[in-house]
């Protein structure tokens, strides 16, 4: 029979084991429909359509890290009962949003213009109301996220995926452009916030307690900073190939970007949903936590690593066979925009383990640098060479000088390099024998879909053999 102490850490991996299982689940069904659907209306819209919604999620997403100044993600680390200030989270969270909006509206004309994209205007105001939506909706999501309930999350976000899907392309099929993607987007968001009330039995609480809100605000405002950093790090490559290049070529490069975020969409995203609760959870107590971390590091590694190396060695007929040829194009930034989706892995890792630990401040300097790096680099790069430029410059900048930092401010914790080395020690070992194999079929084939097939096959069997001996560790999650 085990000590109090094991069965008490029994006690503690048991819902994390099983929210990574439901997690995954989640993750698979989502993203394969949108991965599906993504190539239907690749054959329906054009770059320049794509180029026009890609201003307003820009535009979106930047609002969204503004949207409740960070403070329901307290509700996750809230050392006590989390009912307790959920509805102070709630009002400072739909206050914020009303305004942001707000501001959002009136200021939209101005935006587009600067992205010289005017057309986009209307599209910005639609696609921004799930600003509205993500602020009620917010504090009950992380309390479903802190007790693990990534079943309910399931069933939320398949009702997203199916309202989403079945109005965006319904709207593309009759000719309504980018219109489409940002109805079916805010369509969506609304009945799936719905669904989640209705399944949580929580529904929005409204209330103010000042001495809650000092404490959440800061807790909460070095986290909106990092949050917002890390969003306009990761968009002001948009931003400057808009402004830069034009929308044809924005809609390129954000086809390439999103092809390169299927590792952090679908693999980060799989862990991020537990993890900063599970880092929560075993934050005082320095062994556990690196053993959790390096368990995390693992299980991310081993597919993120393969997958990368396919999409940068294999761009040109993944990209033509997915989209096809009017698209080729995008395939010369994704090439090194695949090296970016592993950093941004890694990173989100690190940025999640820090934040749980009481670190927010670190984060939010490290994104400012990265930020600081990407406004040096990312209009040389446009200026000389397009959108290719723009992928050398954010994938240089993140390979370079992010990834080191980020492995810095982890081992600060108390994490050993060992314990960051060692977990990827075969991943790593397993993408080298594959991308050899995929040079070589680089070299004796032409750019197809023969190639895209030999490459892909062969350089799993090349990857297989190294990560193989692991399989007991991915199969027991984060089992002793």
């Amino acid at each position: 029979m085990g000590s109090a102490a094991d069965r008490v850490t029994e006690t503690t991996k048991a819902p994390i084991r099983k929210a990574l299982r439901l997690s995954l689940l989640n993750t698979v069904v989502g993203k394969a429909g949108t991965f599906l659907t993504g190539i239907v209306l690749a054959r329906l819209l054009t770059p320049q359509d794509f180029g026009l919604y890609a201003v307003a999620f820009v535009a979106l997403i930047a609002l969204l890290s503004l949207n409740e100044l960070g403070v329901s993600l307290a509700i996750v680390r809230w050392p006590g009962d989390p009912e307790r200030i959920r509805p102070t989270v709630t009002t400072i969270s739909l206050v914020t949003s009303a305004v942001i909006y707000a501001a959002c509206y009136v200021g939209a004309p101005l935006f587009t213009a600067a992205m010289d994209a005017p057309g986009a205007t209307g599209i910005v105001r639609v696609l921004c109301l799930s600003v509205l939506v993500d602020g009620l909706t917010g504090p009950v999501a992380q309390l479903v996220n802190r007790d693990f309930k990534q079943g309910l999350r399931l069933l939320v976000d398949s009702t997203n995926l199916v309202v989403t899907t079945g109005l965006t392309v319904s709207l593309a099929v009759t000719g309504h452009g980018a219109w489409s993607l940002a109805v079916g987007q805010v369509t969506g968001n609304a009945v799936s916030s719905l669904v989640l009330f209705g399944l949580s039995r929580k529904w929005p609480r409204l209330g103010f307690d000042p001495s809650q809100a000092r404490q959440l605000l800061a807790f909460g405002l070095p986290l909106a900073g990092a949050s917002l950093l890390m969003i306009a790090m990761l968009n002001v490559d948009k931003v400057v190939t808009g402004r830069m290049l034009g929308a044809v070529a924005l809609g390129l490069y954000v086809q390439a970007f999103n092809l390169a975020s299927w590792p952090v969409n679908v693999f980060s995203l799989i862990v991020r949903r537990v993890s900063l609760a599970a880092f929560a959870r075993v934050q005082e107590d320095p062994a556990e936590r690196q053993t959790v971390f390096a368990k995390m590091a693992m299980v991310l590694a081993v597919p993120t690593l393969p997958v990368c190396a396919v999409l940068g060695l294999l761009a040109w007929p993944i990209v033509s066979t997915l989209y096809g040829h009017q698209w080729v194009g995008s395939s010369v930034a994704l090439q090194y925009l695949a090296l970016l989706g592993v950093v941004r892995v890694a990173s989100e890792l690190a940025y999640d383990f820090l934040v749980a630990l009481g670190r927010s401040r670190v984060t939010m300097w490290l994104q400012a640098a990265w930020m600081v790096a990407l406004l040096v680099f990312l209009p040389l790069g446009a200026y000389f060479l397009g959108i290719e430029g723009v992928a050398i410059a954010h994938a240089g900048v993140a390979v370079v000088l992010m990834l080191p930092a980020y492995a810095i401010a982890v081992m600060r914790t108390g994490i050993s390099l060992r314990s960051l080395v060692a977990p990827l020690a075969r991943p790593l070992l397993g993408t080298a024998c594959m991308t050899a194999v995929i040079l070589v079929v680089r070299w004796f084939t032409e750019p197809s879909f023969l190639q895209l097939l030999l490459g892909g096959t062969l350089g799993m069997l090349a990857y297989l053999p190294a990560v193989w001996p692991l399989r007991k560790v991915l199969r027991g999650g984060l089992r002793g």
